[in-house]
């Protein structure tokens, strides 16, 4: 018999959380959440409580757990989008359809007690938390940013009655050839002819002086028209600086401004710290941050983590310049590949610059939506 609990004491916390961690112990893709950020949703002020409802659930079968789910009613996303929505997101599971559907069943209850007409997933928070179901790559390393299953998750998903409704792409890019100095010279008209020029920051620090907030409102330009956003939040922006301070670099930061140096577009890269995060099970605490510090100042690869570019500048050649940035860090000695992480499928106008580079479509995702 499956028994399910709302998540609600200290015990039940600390199972929902680790739970993925024994289910994935020893797989060498699985990359975990960071420890201490998985405690932080359960507290009362946590970034997101002023826009959106949320309820875990664990499922346990003869007193030992075997699943969890989160779900997750985005009321900022619903009437940006005018749905009537249910999210569901950290979903694990055994392979085992009863544990699967009680859980969902858990959630599309709630749900329908709160008005929703639909159920939406894997989708978390905003679109900077995980999201999309692993349905192709299952022999490949997950980012830091995004999640890992197991391939039957897809079977449990679809056998409750969900179907799909997007579906992102990742590719790996490599450049083993000589800079193509088309990029060079095609970056340097465009920034003669629109007076633009590359910002230099000392560091991280000065770079969120000078242009965080303009670098919020162009991300929210940039993707407002984008699959299940929401605007930033002044908690979601001082919770993405603070990660900001973490694990970026700022030779990992490219800044395109014009000659009253505003921001015209911008390229954020993460160093990949999939390896040591895996490694240290997401803890911080007492030695993973040394060795998460390592893999910053020397990874292997680069995450994509965000490009923006103000709408006005968006079809004059200005994301060649950032394409050019990247090629640039490729071609450093320690650097081996960078992950473009998630596009969606039909967004042509950023897929069709991954051309640019010798790329491999490595990892697909899904969203998949249900009526309830």
């Amino acid at each position: 018999m499956i028994e399910i609990k709302e998540v609600k004491t200290k015990k039940e916390i600390k199972e929902f959380i680790n739970f993925p961690l024994n289910l994935y112990k020893n797989n060498p893709y699985f990359v975990p959440c960071l420890y201490g950020d998985e405690k932080k949703m359960f507290k009362k002020n946590y970034l997101y409580c002023d826009q959106a409802l949320s309820i875990c659930y664990n499922a346990y079968k003869d007193g030992k757990i075997v699943g969890r789910i989160q779900g997750i009613i985005q009321q900022a996303s619903n009437k940006k989008w005018n749905q009537k929505r249910v999210r569901f997101t950290r979903f694990d599971s055994i392979d085992d359809q009863e544990v699967a559907s009680s859980l969902f069943s858990s959630v599309v209850s709630w749900a329908k007690e709160q008005g929703m007409e639909e159920i939406v997933g894997p989708l978390g928070f905003s679109d900077l938390d995980r999201e999309g179901l692993l349905i192709e790559g299952f022999d490949q390393l997950s980012t830091f940013e995004e999640q890992y299953n197991y391939e039957y998750y897809s079977k449990l998903i679809e056998n409750y009655g969900f179907s799909k409704e997007v579906d992102w792409i990742e590719r790996k890019l490599t450049l083993s050839g000589p800079l193509d100095e088309r990029f060079a010279r095609i970056t340097g008209r465009i920034m003669k002819k629109f007076n633009l020029h590359f910002s230099t920051c000392k560091n991280v620090k000065e770079f969120i002086k000078r242009y965080a907030d303009q670098f919020f409102d162009i991300i929210d330009e940039t993707y407002k028209d984008i699959y299940a956003t929401v605007p930033f939040t002044e908690k979601m922006k001082k919770n993405l600086i603070s990660n900001f301070k973490l694990i970026v670099k700022i030779e990992n930061v490219t800044v395109i401004v014009d000659e009253n140096d505003k921001v015209v577009a911008f390229g954020l890269y993460f160093p990949s710290i999939a390896k040591s995060v895996r490694d240290t099970k997401g803890k911080l605490f007492p030695f993973g941050f040394i060795k998460i510090l390592k893999e910053i100042n020397h990874p292997e690869g680069i995450d994509l983590a965000l490009i923006g570019c103000k709408e006005e500048y968006q079809l004059k050649g200005v994301s060649s310049a950032l394409i050019f940035e990247v090629m640039k860090m490729l071609k450093k000695p320690n650097i081996k590949w960078a992950e473009t992480n998630l596009n969606l499928e039909d967004n042509e106008n950023i897929i069709n610059q991954w051309k640019n580079f010798e790329n491999v479509l490595h990892k697909r995702r899904r969203c998949y939506v249900k009526k309830i």
